[in-house]
């Protein structure tokens, strides 16, 4: 395997309303700031991850491209998927071994629909679909199934909008019992609060291989285990108390293999977070979400590029030496993605 490692990553100030940005105009400015950060102008591949029933409109990652500047033609690929599978498909891609770099990014604008009914759009339409089933509605099938202790829930949330508000890309989140949705119930047993914020934003990284890594960048954060695992479509076929796609990803990237200092987990909710803590099987003292995570900026698409891209950032800005991220799509945590990152 070609030594791959992240050697940029830049974000959004992300928002909880419509800015009026086109999604090229959302994504440009991080396209611009890690092309500045790694000097280069142009990528061996480029891949990005979005959905366009966020958009409204077929192929709309097409129009985004509007932000790249495709002309001299560019290799592109895109994966209607978080933008956490684009960086997988980039890292398979550098692995051929005829290219050097790859820019990655994902984007979603959540606040121009609804996206309780939007994500249900990704459920079988014959069984179920049409039960009803929405976003909330099926996490807090999976709220129940777990069982967590109101208290430690409630921490959760408390501690993520903290980080959120010392987070300058995150929303600024008012303490959970401080806001007026704090007795309130989206699902039971899903409180208001427990639900993660509409958010509008974008995210870029670049990959570097071999020697060009450490010539773009002094301390870059090596992909040294990445995967991801799926499980059935059917909720009634899965333990929603367990993850066990997360935890096969977990062992075959290696997680266990050393100290985990910091993990970006993609948890939406409060409970998906004991979750995956349990399936990763990450230390009592591991850092989980400093960022803030899901519950403090969800912007749709870019969620779990993110969690990577901010487990990376402890690496590159010389805080941490191991670190963990972490991307689910589907119902109830069903297809998860793990990287190990290392200095």
């Amino acid at each position: 395997m070609r030594d791959v490692a992240i050697v940029a990553f830049a974000q959004t100030q992300h928002t909880d309303h419509d800015t009026g940005a086109t999604e090229p105009e959302l994504i440009l400015p991080v396209i611009n700031e890690v092309k500045e950060r790694t000097g280069l102008k142009r990528f061996g591949f480029t891949c990005s991850g979005s959905c366009d029933y966020l958009a409204g409109a077929p192929f709309s990652f097409v129009s985004a491209l509007d932000a790249l500047a495709a002309w001299p033609p560019i290799s592109e690929s895109h994966v209607e998927m978080d933008g956490a599978w684009a960086l997988y498909e980039a890292w398979v891609r550098l692995q051929h071994g005829d290219i050097d770099s790859a820019l990655v990014y994902g984007f979603g604008k959540s606040s121009l629909g609804d996206l309780r009914t939007i994500m249900t759009i990704q459920l079988d339409p014959y069984y179920l679909a049409p039960l009803g089933l929405d976003l909330l509605s099926y996490a807090a099938l999976q709220a129940g199934a777990v069982g967590a202790d109101r208290k430690e829930l409630d921490e959760i949330v408390r501690r993520s909008r903290a980080d959120g508000r010392s987070n300058p890309y995150a929303l600024d989140l008012p303490d959970p019992d401080d806001s007026e949705d704090s007795d309130g119930f989206a699902v039971q047993p899903l409180k208001k609060t427990d639900v993660p914020p509409i958010t509008d934003g974008a995210a870029a990284i670049v990959l570097a291989a071999g020697d060009l890594a450490r010539e773009l960048c002094s301390n870059p954060a090596y992909i040294r285990g990445i995967a991801h695992r799926i499980e059935p479509h059917y909720l009634g076929m899965r333990d929603l108390a367990l993850s066990a796609s997360a935890a096969d990803a977990a062992r075959a990237a290696g997680v266990g293999k050393g100290p985990v200092e910091v993990a970006e987990l993609h948890a939406q909710f409060p409970h998906e977070e004991i979750v995956l803590r349990r399936a990763l099987e990450l230390p009592g003292d591991t850092v989980i979400n400093p960022s803030g995570g899901p519950l403090a900026a969800n912007p749709v698409m870019a969620t779990g590029l993110i969690r990577i891209g901010e487990a990376a950032r402890r690496i590159l800005d010389g805080d941490a030496s191991r670190t963990v991220g972490h991307a689910a799509g589907g119902p109830c945590l069903q297809h998860n993605l793990v990287t190990v990152l290392e200095a």
